[in-house]
């Protein structure tokens, strides 16, 4: 399926959390080769999602100037959008590439469960991050 460019752009977009989420984490060596199995899931994607898009490098390599600039300046918007951009135009230049990055933010995405619960009785439900507590009047 071929997508248009504001298709691609809201990719990135959603995309984007992932991103700052791993550069924050791995900082300059976001690109190297090194596994690390204790990252979260949302580490983990962007990370996948910035070695496609850049490769991999080995340390002490330099990093592309847009993940330098977003590294240095973490609150920084302007670098945010340039990192973005050169992403976007990436992917709307190599189909493949753009087939690979949606299949990994496609495996990254949470699952929601949202039981549906009926009690006429206090009611205590627990999963994963979340905690239901509900009194019964």
């Amino acid at each position: 399926m071929r997508m248009t460019t504001g298709e691609i752009a809201t990719l990135v977009t959603d995309a984007t959390p992932y991103l700052t989420a791993a550069l924050a984490a791995y900082g300059g060596a976001v690109l190297t080769k090194v596994r690390d199995d204790a990252a979260d899931a949302t580490v983990g994607v962007g990370r996948r999602l910035l070695q496609r898009v850049f490769g991999r490098k080995e340390n002490g390599e330099a990093l592309p100037i847009p993940l330098a600039d977003v590294i240095g300046a973490p609150g920084d918007d302007d670098a945010l959008g340039a990192l973005r951009l050169v992403i976007r135009r990436e992917l709307e230049t190599d189909a493949e590439m753009l087939a690979e990055v949606r299949e990994i933010l496609a495996a990254g995405q949470a699952t929601v469960h949202a039981p549906t619960i009926h009690s006429g009785r206090d009611t205590y439900y627990s999963g994963r991050d979340m905690t239901i507590n509900h009194r019964a009047e």
